[in-house]
């Protein structure tokens, strides 16, 4: 059950993030999908997250994103830890693009039910990026 877990979340990187190929959302999302890093302004559920990689892609039309270490998979549970590389190229968040390379890291947890992603748990390093962006000044600790 761990390595079927762990396929469906490179799946997610690799077909509908990287790949942008929202057409296997509805295969791989389960309908009851529920995000507890909901995306501001954007609806909860499948709907949200299918919107959230379009606003990604559509302000960072390069996006990569890596699958870092070894995926950690316990029961229903899949942990992992993403980077993401891109360059700002559309609006994001109001903010207009910079052309500007972003690079930030993500620490995620799924759980997967029935082959599908059921839930999702994340913490990513928008702070980075908005620095990057510079949207926020960096300052000397």
């Amino acid at each position: 059950m761990s390595e079927e877990n762990k396929a469906v979340v490179r799946r997610l990187v690799e077909d509908i993030l990287n790949a942008a190929n929202l057409g296997i959302v509805d295969d791989l999302v389960s309908p009851d999908f529920v995000d507890h890093e909901e995306f501001p302004g954007l609806p909860p559920g499948r709907e949200g997250l299918e919107q959230s990689i379009s606003v990604f892609r559509n302000a960072f039309p390069d996006m990569r994103i890596t699958i870092e270490d070894e995926m950690v998979a316990e029961g229903d549970r899949v942990a992992f830890h993403l980077t993401w590389r891109g360059t700002h190229r559309g609006k994001f968040m109001g903010i207009a693009p910079t052309e500007r390379p972003v690079e930030f890291t993500s620490t995620d947890i799924v759980r997967v039910e029935e082959g599908r992603l059921a839930e999702h748990w994340g913490s990513a390093n928008t702070f980075a990026m908005m620095q990057q962006l510079g949207v926020i000044e960096e300052h000397a600790i």
